[in-house]
């Protein structure tokens, strides 16, 4: 089976270290749960299908039940509070431990630099000003930001993008190694909701901004859910619209950010009638 580090999912890494015994020996979830030091006969497999949780010291017994030692065991508990984890603040806390164990013993996340480049809007800026200003400094790309951001932070953002394989040099050059970036996992779904804080906040001072830059519009409306998941289609197919037009782009002249935005104002009131009844 492929290495505790390529996992995010603490079930999924539990569930393929039991098919991987299973192919080896007459292993069962009986023998796992008991060698986990669990009455319950199929209590690991209760766990794998999410049906319940891991305590701390459950962790513990799990981890030895699997062989795990040294930085696995330190990656599978973090793995698990990021994967029990209900408050964002603590699953992207879990997740950044879980990063720093992989670096400190010089392996690779899974997806560990989509993570990080998520993390900041600053990634995503830099990755699309640097190749449209050859030859430039970090402090001459910094001063292009409308958000305010220092030399010291665009050279930080240009070192990672470099590492990570999404900006390459060429001719003393910086270019995209793929035209877009895009993220699928529970720990980047993360990262990109923190982004979207981010994004959101750099809205407003945009407002500020000559019409002829910018472009804001909004409506406010009832819906029901079929209605609204029509819309969100539409949106959809609109996002993939614009990005095949940016895509085809062959001559930059700016960065701008596009927020699709489609949220409620108010609880659902049949719903709550429902609950009053």
């Amino acid at each position: 089976m492929k290495p505790i580090v390529e996992y995010t999912d603490f079930r999924m890494f539990m569930r393929d270290f039991y098919e991987d015994r299973k192919l080896r020996s007459a292993f069962s979830w009986r023998e796992f749960s008991k060698n986990a030091g669990f009455s319950s006969p199929s209590y690991m497999k209760v766990v794998c299908d999410g049906k319940s949780k891991l305590s701390k010291i459950g962790v513990e017994r799990t981890g030895m039940a699997m062989g795990l030692t040294g930085f696995e065991m330190d990656y599978f508990r973090a793995m698990v509070k990021f994967g029990q984890a209900e408050k964002e603040e603590k699953k992207k806390a879990a997740y950044e431990e879980m990063l720093a164990i992989a670096k400190v013993y010089k392996v690779r996340t899974l997806e560990g630099e989509l993570f990080q480049y998520y993390d900041t809007w600053r990634n995503s800026v830099i990755r699309e000003l640097a190749p449209i200003m050859p030859g430039a400094t970090p402090g001459e790309m910094a001063k292009m930001c409308y958000p305010e951001v220092s030399a010291q932070e665009v050279r930080d953002s240009l070192d990672f993008l470099t590492k990570a394989g999404l900006l390459k040099k060429e001719a003393g050059n910086f270019v995209q190694s793929e035209t877009s970036v895009k993220g699928s996992t529970d720990a980047t779904r993360l990262a990109l909701r923190g982004m979207h804080r981010q994004m959101s906040k750099l809205a407003t001072p945009a407002l500020e901004l000559p019409k002829e830059e910018r472009n804001f519009s909004g409506v406010t409306m009832g819906l029901s859910r079929e209605s609204f998941g029509k819309i969100g289609c539409v949106l959809d197919e609109c996002r993939r619209q614009i990005i095949a037009i940016a895509a085809e782009e062959k001559n930059i002249e700016q960065v701008y950010r596009l927020n699709l935005q489609l949220f409620p104002l108010t609880k659902n009131v049949k719903e709550n009638e429902n609950e009053k009844v």
